[in-house]
């Protein structure tokens, strides 16, 4: 029995928060937990893992190239499970019958494909960087579609890599969100500085020698890898805004990368809980099956425009305050 059924926004959004920390502290166990909770530790998973890798992508204006990226991985799965199907699906779907290295593999694949396509036609077919991106990536996730309908088109593979399905989310899916949480938080961590200088100031890695071709390749190995994780919760068509929104909210609230990385992290996650509270309150009031992946992004964007209300309102009152003229003097 699903303890969420029947309550509205209010009582599930209290309710997810007492149960999760009672998980939290021991008092349940992750096959213990309710669809919506799950539902939310996986946006949530997310959300982080995505507040990583786009804040670099932001600074780095490559936020298109990984959208390609989201969206070309799908032919990697689809590649992945017509070579190494073996009849028929798992009941946790195609991720549970592939299991994790195959779509880590599949994943890094499409990426490099993706990347390396890409390059070749900026260098040698002299395109602008936007447009071999665009050629790449809708001619890719074409092919990407065609094989979904040519051949597995009764396993409803494409409405769950491409929309999303959050209610279909499992334990499973759990595991493989913060399995890639984990090696995006530990690949930022041991490559913070060489991700810093060659974001910031290319010229000073390249008179350190620091490969910096290498640095955006391990970075879109990350966006390959959170685009696999993601596809169950919001598919493709979404997670540019995972990427993207908490990143640029955050950015207009502070001017320090460390600080950035957390609040962008907290803003997704707090668009989590509220898109997840919102989809089972609208759910249960008036009967309505919304997406809980759309009603999370339309939260990102609320959170975006705050934050942009948030900085106007405060610069004016930094000009229009003498004592903040006087600080903004003062040398120290």
């Amino acid at each position: 029995m699903n303890p969420y059924r029947g309550a509205h926004f209010f009582d599930v959004l209290f309710l997810l928060l007492r149960r999760l920390f009672d998980w939290a502290r021991g008092n349940q166990s992750l096959s213990e937990l309710a669809s919506d909770e799950i539902q939310l530790l996986v946006l949530i998973g997310v959300s982080i893992s995505s507040a990583l890798i786009g804040s670099f992508l932001v600074f780095r204006r490559m936020a298109m190239l990984a959208n390609s990226l989201s969206h070309t991985v799908l032919l990697g799965i689809v590649v992945a499970f017509l070579l190494l199907q073996r009849g028929a699906l798992e009941h946790d779907g195609v991720f549970a019958t592939l299991g994790i290295p195959t779509l880590v593999i599949a994943a890094l694949f499409a990426g490099l494909l993706t990347t390396l396509l890409t390059a070749l036609l900026t260098r040698y077919a002299r395109l602008q960087e936007d447009a071999a991106n665009g050629l790449v990536f809708s001619t890719l996730f074409a092919v990407g579609i065609l094989l979904v309908s040519l051949f597995t088109r009764n396993l409803h593979l494409g409405a769950e890599v491409i929309m999303g399905n959050p209610d279909a989310l499992h334990v499973a899916d759990l595991k493989l969100v913060y399995i890639v949480l984990g090696v995006n938080l530990l690949t930022t961590l041991l490559f913070f500085r060489p991700f810093v200088v060659t974001t910031f100031d290319p010229g000073f890695a390249r008179s350190l020698g620091w490969p910096s071709a290498l640095i955006s390749y391990i970075l879109m190995a990350e966006v390959s890898l959170g685009a696999v994780s993601a596809f169950r919760a919001v598919g493709v068509l979404m997670l540019l805004a995972f990427l993207v929104a908490p990143i640029l909210s955050a950015r207009l609230l502070t001017h320090r990368l460390g600080s950035l990385l957390v609040i962008a992290s907290l803003i997704g996650a707090l668009a989590s809980l509220f898109g997840v509270a919102t989809a089972r309150g609208v759910l249960s009031t008036y009967g309505l099956p919304l997406s809980t992946g759309g009603l999370v992004v339309c939260y990102l964007g609320l959170f975006y425009g705050a934050s942009l209300a948030t900085h106007f309102i405060l610069k004016r009152v930094r000009v229009a305050s003498p004592r903040s003229e006087e600080l903004e003097g003062f040398p120290g």
